[in-house]
């Protein structure tokens, strides 16, 4: 995860990647995917939960009144909805199908639409840096030729989208005073621990063919948490424009 936030434009970098994505080849979809039952049995799970159309997130950032931000935020919508893409088509060169829902998916969208923004975005952000741990896990780890290069292109973007999503929340959280941002904090904290032990339960087999344990998933991933949410809370890092 990039140390820094993104400053400037909301959209800039979303639209850069965007042309990327429109000039440069697919994967070789023709070339037989070879895929361990446990990889594809959570990969379905994975793909489900990028495959949402993002209505509410966008209404959400539409409602903030920023038009960038809100073109931003299709952007990102259109970049998970790739990643969803990918995920199927790879599935599918595995002789694999896609699944319509999964539990996680439908408790994580249910959590994400109880309130507003900041709420969505922060549980949005935990799913986020749970997505940077897993897809490394099988980038680095995974033996299938096609597998590791979906996981790194997945990887590339989820580098970006956790930044945009912790300056986001910077902003949202700019003016509240200390003690509440404290115990906003440790809540948002609990909440990602029992979101990465439930992950690292339900994918374990997954993630051990790629070399990972559950316990060592468990503790990058809070790392990367932890990272995460000082960045959001922190006075000093500056917010950008």
């Amino acid at each position: 995860m990039s140390s820094q936030v993104e400053s400037g434009s909301w959209s800039e970098g979303f639209r850069v990647r965007a042309v990327q994505r429109s000039e440069g080849a697919d994967p070789p979809w023709e070339v037989r995917s070879r895929l361990d039952p446990a990889i594809v049995r959570s990969l379905q799970k994975f793909q489900v939960g990028e495959s949402g159309d993002g209505a509410h997130l966008i209404a959400n950032a539409a409602a903030t009144g920023d038009r960038d931000y809100e073109a931003a935020v299709r952007l990102f919508v259109a970049e998970e909805q790739n990643h969803a893409r990918m995920l199927a088509l790879l599935l599918h060169a595995g002789g694999a199908q896609t699944k319509r829902w999964h539990w996680s998916d439908s408790v994580f969208v249910h959590l994400r639409r109880l309130l507003g923004l900041r709420l969505e975005l922060m549980i949005l952000t935990i799913a986020e840096v749970v997505a940077l741990r897993y897809y490394r896990a099988l980038a680095e780890g995974g033996s299938d030729r096609l597998l590791v290069e979906v996981s790194e292109r997945i990887l590339a973007d989820e580098d970006h989208h956790v930044p945009f999503q912790i300056r986001r929340l910077r902003l949202g959280f700019r003016d509240t005073p200390a003690a509440a941002r404290i115990a906003i904090k440790q809540t948002w904290r609990a909440i990602a621990a029992v979101v990465i032990v439930v992950v690292a339960l339900d994918h374990g087999r997954a993630l051990r063919v790629c070399g990972v344990s559950r316990r060592e998933f468990v503790t990058a991933t809070m790392r990367i948490f932890d990272d995460t949410a000082t960045s959001v809370f922190s006075r000093d890092e500056s917010l950008g424009s």
